[in-house]
């Protein structure tokens, strides 16, 4: 059996074990502070399954937590707990406005390391053992800058990510990443996302699997555009979580 199928029966065997005790995911708001004083606003989604794996939920610039509220309930649907932020200046997080120069972007990496800390602060709920993100377009390129300061991090799923956004620059942050696997994302209309993909996928020497989708759009919009993408992201935090 090559290595596509037996990742593909892995996947079924796992959704398979975990549906037979699941219960319907339930969700509250959670609030806590990064290290420079920042208070960030969640939505924890909690499965049946405790402890569990669990992944972080990065948005787009000028959006919030709710675009990732569908791949966050089959997330934990799936006996993977997922906690959805909204960063500092965007929904209910402070402060606003988001940020006083260009340069103050990189800061958004404390909201998630304020967000992987709160996590294993709940042993209970959480294996801090087996955490990962994703993240869309702004929050794809946060996604690996936290990443690769945090070796804890075993996984990433990137949305639209880019070389460069707004001074935040991926290649050195992904080779840094090194062996941990990376899902890399793009739609063939998103001509700038296509090159990125192609070119971090390259870096790091770890697996990188790549994932086009026709005319689907940028960031969390490929979600409604694409249907089977929320479940190829559930298959990848199961194949490298669990």
């Amino acid at each position: 059996m090559n290595a596509a199928r037996r990742a593909a029966a892995f996947s079924a065997v796992a959704l398979l074990l975990l549906s037979a005790t699941a219960r319907a995911a339930t969700s509250h708001t959670v609030t806590f502070r990064t290290d420079d004083g920042a208070t960030i606003a969640g939505t924890l989604y909690e499965g049946a399954r405790h402890p569990a794996p669990a992944v972080i939920l990065l948005h787009m610039l000028a959006r919030s937590r709710d675009d990732w509220q569908t791949v966050a309930t089959r997330l934990a649907d799936a006996g993977i707990q997922a906690l959805a932020i909204d960063f500092r200046g965007h929904g209910a997080s402070s402060p606003a406005p988001p940020m006083a120069a260009e340069g103050d972007w990189s800061r958004l990496t404390l909201d998630v390391k304020a967000s992987r800390v709160f996590l294993a602060s709940r042993p209970d709920l959480v294996q801090a053992s087996s955490i990962g993100i994703a993240g869309a377009s702004l929050g794809a390129n946060i996604a690996i800058a936290a990443a690769a300061a945090d070796p804890s991090i075993r996984s990433l799923a990137l949305l639209s990510p880019s070389l460069e956004y707004r001074e935040l620059r991926a290649e050195a942050p992904m080779r840094k990443y090194g062996a941990r696997p990376a899902l890399l994302v793009a739609g063939t209309n998103d001509a700038y996302a296509m090159r990125s993909v192609k070119a971090l996928a390259a870096l790091g020497g770890g697996t990188r699997e790549v994932k086009t989708l026709d005319d689907a759009g940028h960031g969390t919009n490929m979600l409604n555009r694409d249907p089977d993408l929320t479940r190829a992201l559930v298959d990848w935090f199961l194949r490298t979580l669990l």
